[in-house]
């Protein structure tokens, strides 16, 4: 299957039909998309004090990766697997707080940034412990109240690289008084391949189509795409009258009137900002057809939640989960190739595209 996918918008055709099928694809894009990419872990307004743990699994129903967030004693968060290096148990199975990480299996204890402290029963055995019997380390990174953490201990995109756009534009909202609504949260489950999903939400093109009435707060005139390495940044300009961020005079966008800020960062997270607060988005494979998406809703101002364009989250995931779906069952088609990409309302799926097609290995 040929998945290239031209530079040239103009000239570029969209990934073919039959991938958002193919098995060989997604067991693909498992390996080398997800299991290498930045994901959101935790929130660490919930682990604030030295020795709180949190396990957590690493995008469930596609990576499956039990590993757990830690304090330290000094304050440092990590990440770390939450296998034991000595048999393979689950470590910590609980939320709590705790002076070091204990195995139940066999008794194996690890110090909170993961270093090997003990083991029973081992007197004797040659070169024991070396580095292998330390819990590994998840390269992290920390956006706000935020943390990320990375699978592949050599990330191929820098933390620091893949949040910089979100950084440059929202470093000065109120990060520090984020809270997280669990009343408002939801999983949404769809029949259809991820990516399709990605899709959906990276192009510009369905909006006065499918949110005529949800989203028309916003100005399709004025709406925008710009795209950075690992990331791009759909513009939400608002109509007179809509609801907007009151940017800094240094702001790069100040003089507009910004009603949502829609970053999506390689492959899976969708960070969505409003005037109320940030919708954090994680987009999960449950296999070739079937996602779960998870809205995380963190505010800083409720008063202004049912108003603007994030007033009514559910309403326009409805109106996107049935195009999804109806695309999902039309790409099945055996007369279904390849199709064409808008440059002026499409250049968020071209990115997506031809950053999909690169981590699959297209150019190789």
């Amino acid at each position: 299957m040929d998945i290239r996918v031209d530079p040239d918008i103009r000239k570029a055709e969209t990934l073919p039909g039959r991938l958002y099928h193919s098995d060989r694809a997604y067991e693909l894009q498992r390996e080398c998309v997800f299991a290498r990419a930045w994901h959101f872990v935790a929130d660490l307004n919930r682990v604030k004090a030295p020795g709180h743990v949190l396990p957590v699994e690493l995008l469930p129903g596609c990576l499956d990766e039990p590993v757990v967030v830690v304090r330290d004693d000094r304050g440092v968060a990590r990440c770390l697997s939450n296998v034991c290096t000595h048999r393979g148990a689950v470590v910590v199975e609980g939320e709590g707080h705790v002076n070091s990480l204990k195995c139940r299996y066999h008794g194996r204890r690890f110090n909170l940034d993961g270093s090997f402290r003990s083991m029973p029963e081992f007197d004797g055995v040659d070169g024991f412990p070396c580095p292998d019997d330390d819990l590994p380390r998840l390269p992290t990174g920390q956006w706000g109240p935020f943390l990320f953490a990375n699978l592949d201990p050599s990330p191929a995109c820098p933390f620091d690289e893949w949040i910089a756009p979100v950084e440059e534009r929202c470093a000065w909202m109120p990060l520090d008084r984020l809270r997280f609504d669990p009343d408002g949260a939801r999983d949404y489950l769809i029949d259809a391949n991820w990516a399709l999903y990605c899709d959906n939400y990276l192009e510009e093109f369905h909006i006065p189509y499918v949110h005529r009435t949800s989203l028309g707060g916003l100005d399709y005139d004025a709406y925008r795409t710009e795209c950075f390495a690992w990331s791009n940044l759909q513009f939400g300009v608002g109509r007179a009258g809509e609801p907007a961020f009151e940017l800094p005079d240094q702001h790069p966008d100040s003089g507009e009137s910004m009603a949502a800020y829609y970053f999506w960062l390689f492959p899976n997270l969708m960070l969505n900002f409003y005037p109320w607060g940030v919708s954090v988005n994680v987009v999960a494979p449950l296999g070739k057809d079937r996602t779960r998406v998870s809205f995380l809703p963190f505010v800083w101002d409720e008063s202004l939640r049912d108003q603007g364009v994030g007033a009514d989250l559910h309403r326009v995931e409805m109106e996107d989960e049935e195009v999804v779906e109806s695309q999902h069952r039309g790409l099945a088609s055996r007369l279904y190739r390849r199709g064409r990409f808008s440059p002026r309302r499409e250049v968020g799926t071209h990115h997506f595209h031809r950053l999909l097609a690169a981590a699959m290995g297209a150019e190789g």
